[in-house]
């Protein structure tokens, strides 16, 4: 699966009309482009890397199929219409088992791209007939229009369901700040008393080294203060510039030395690249999920394992942060991104392998992830608990199709 691909199904996701009723206003888009059109049957199609989703259509029922079967899924990442007087002449679908009789008998087919703002093509509105016909030039156009409304649609029911959130988000962002800042305080405040503990005349050299961790502790204190909060004021925007991720983790595991040592952890980091993006919201990211990783790893008191990986793809890296930890539920895995949310594990207090501060870490790593143009999110790990992903694109551009 390329990059693009997985960009296109968290799009997918976002917008949440995949498996559910149609919604009456796409309904109402897709009866109203077949009338325009003058055919029996229309279809709004959703295709991820895998299927394709009929999420509202008129003269037949909707239905899931396999994007390999999918005619749209030829078409759907070009730009602009696409017409088929006869499909059963045209080289790319006659041999398409909608075409051939062994799901449909489609003849005439016409279609147009459904494109997300951020420019990620997501599936087509898409009208058809068993037999041949055209369009005019006005009937194209309003098909168009008609799949620009159909995203439309789909974004502000998005919005709308941030908007509700959003009260809440800005309540919670000076919690977001005061733990982001709890680790690198909790490293500063040991270094600090290692040093005062070390007679200068005693222990000189274990002294200054203490300290000058210490030093260094404060600087990326104050740049992680000052970045983070220019980045939550109205027009902020994050830096981007090439960081080495191998720099980055290696001052967080510094930052996180306590909390290694407290738990015995076992930590492998793979070569990192150099990346485009802001240094302190990668570091104040990286920080965010090897502490949680770190913390579920060591629920119930063992020493936890901790692996940090990196896989180029096509168009960028994936950063993946796995543990040993008791995981989080499939059906629990975008939730927990949400403030103050936790899987189920972390929110019983009794269950096994129990700790509080998933929800706050991660509500903040995708704030920074999608700053920077990439995405989020949660697989299981082959170590046995919780493998969280992170999407890094290339150059200058954020994660939208070829």
């Amino acid at each position: 699966m390329s990059i693009e691909d997985i960009a296109r199904r968290e799009a997918i996701a976002e917008y949440e009309v995949v498996g559910r009723p149609p919604e009456p206003d796409l309904q109402g888009l897709v009866e109203l482009a077949a009338t325009l059109c003058g055919v029996p049957r229309a279809v709004i199609n959703i295709i991820d890397d895998r299927s394709q989703h009929q999420v509202a259509a008129v003269g037949f029922e909707p239905d899931v199929c396999s994007r390999e079967d999918s005619m749209c899924a030829v078409v759907f990442r070009h730009p602009g219409h696409t017409v088929v007087a006869d499909a059963r002449l045209d080289d790319r679908f006659r041999a398409n088992p909608f075409v051939t009789g062994e799901v449909a008998n489609v003849v005439f087919y016409a279609s147009s791209p459904l494109v997300t703002p951020a420019g990620i093509p997501i599936g087509t509105l898409c009208v058809f007939d068993e037999r041949t016909g055209e369009l005019t030039d006005a009937e194209s156009r309003g098909l168009a229009l008609l799949a620009h409304q159909v995203v439309d649609v789909l974004e502000l029911r998005r919005i709308t369901r941030e908007l509700g959130r959003s009260n809440e988000s800005l309540a919670q962002f000076a919690g977001q700040v005061s733990h982001d800042l709890r680790t690198p305080l909790t490293a500063l405040a040991g270094f600090l008393e290692l040093a005062a503990d070390s007679p200068e005349l005693v222990d000189a050299p274990r002294a200054a080294s203490a300290l000058s961790r210490a030093e260094a502790a404060t600087a990326r204190m104050s740049a992680l203060v000052e970045d983070l909060l220019d980045y939550a004021r109205i027009g902020g925007r994050p830096s981007r510039r090439p960081v080495d991720l191998a720099d980055v983790v290696a001052d967080v595991v510094d930052d996180l030395d306590a909390q290694v040592a407290a738990t015995g952890a076992s930590l492998e980091v793979d070569p990192l690249p150099v990346v485009p993006g802001d240094p302190t919201l990668l570091r104040a990211l990286l920080q965010n999920l090897l502490s949680n990783a770190l913390k579920f790893g060591a629920a119930g008191g063992r020493s936890p394992r901790v692996e940090v990986r990196c896989d180029e793809l096509d168009g960028g890296w994936r950063v993946r942060v796995e543990d040993d930890g008791p995981g989080v539920p499939e059906a629990e895995r975008d939730r927990v991104f949400g403030l103050l949310e936790r899987g189920a594990a972390q929110a019983d207090p009794d269950a096994a392998g129990a700790a509080d501060g998933l929800g706050i870490g991660l509500s903040t790593c995708r704030r920074i992830v999608e700053a920077l143009g990439g995405r989020i999110g949660i697989d299981e790990s082959p170590l046995g608990g919780a493998s969280v992903w992170v999407l890094l694109p290339e150059g200058d551009r954020a994660l939208v199709a070829a």
